[in-house]
This record gives C-alpha cells, structure tokens and sequence, in this order.
C-alpha cells in the first residue's frame, strides 16, 4: 500500500514538472506570432494558428471515435439481450403448452 502510494506521488510530481515546460510555448507563440505581424508578415501566424487548431480537434475526434464504438457496441449487446428475453419466452411458452 504503501509502496504504491509512494509510486503515485512521484508519478505527479514528475507530470507537474513537466507542465511547466509546456506552458512556456504558449507564451512563446505569442511572441513570434505578435513580431511577425508588426513586422507585415501574417503567413507564420496563419501557421500557427492553423496548427493549434489541428491540435484542437484531434482530441475530440478521438472522443467522438470512442464514443461511436461505445454506441455500437451497446446497441449490439443491447439486440443480444432482447433476442435471449425472446427466446426464453418462447421457451417458456413451449413448456406452458406441453404439460407433462
């Protein structure tokens, strides 16, 4: 118990380093975005901002995926069960019809 509560505790630490990292970029993009605008040049920051936008979406179209597999995947266990709960009524009727 112990051990792997040790395991999780550096397991954050290690992420909260490494956060910090990446929120730098963000102010950097800034800074290269806002110079090559002042300067007259829009195309670098036509390409940033098309890639945040990439980046954007792939999560959600991942989620989106996950999400529809998920919906299928109910939906056919969902038929499965109805067909069984049909089957034992049937079942169920045939041995009501067939006394012994």
């Amino acid at each position: 118990m112990k051990k792997s509560r040790f395991w999780m505790m550096f397991l954050v630490l290690v992420l909260l380093t490494m956060a910090s990292d990446g929120m730098a970029q963000c102010a950097m993009c800034r800074t290269t975005v806002e110079s090559t605008i002042s300067n007259g040049r829009n195309n670098i920051a036509t390409g940033i901002n098309t890639g945040i936008l990439y980046l954007l979406a792939f999560p959600y179209l991942m989620i989106a995926g996950v999400a529809y597999l998920w919906f299928v995947q109910s939906k056919k266990e969902q038929e499965r069960q109805f067909f069984l709960l049909n089957l034992r009524a049937k079942v169920a009727k045939l041995w009501a019809s067939n006394p012994k």
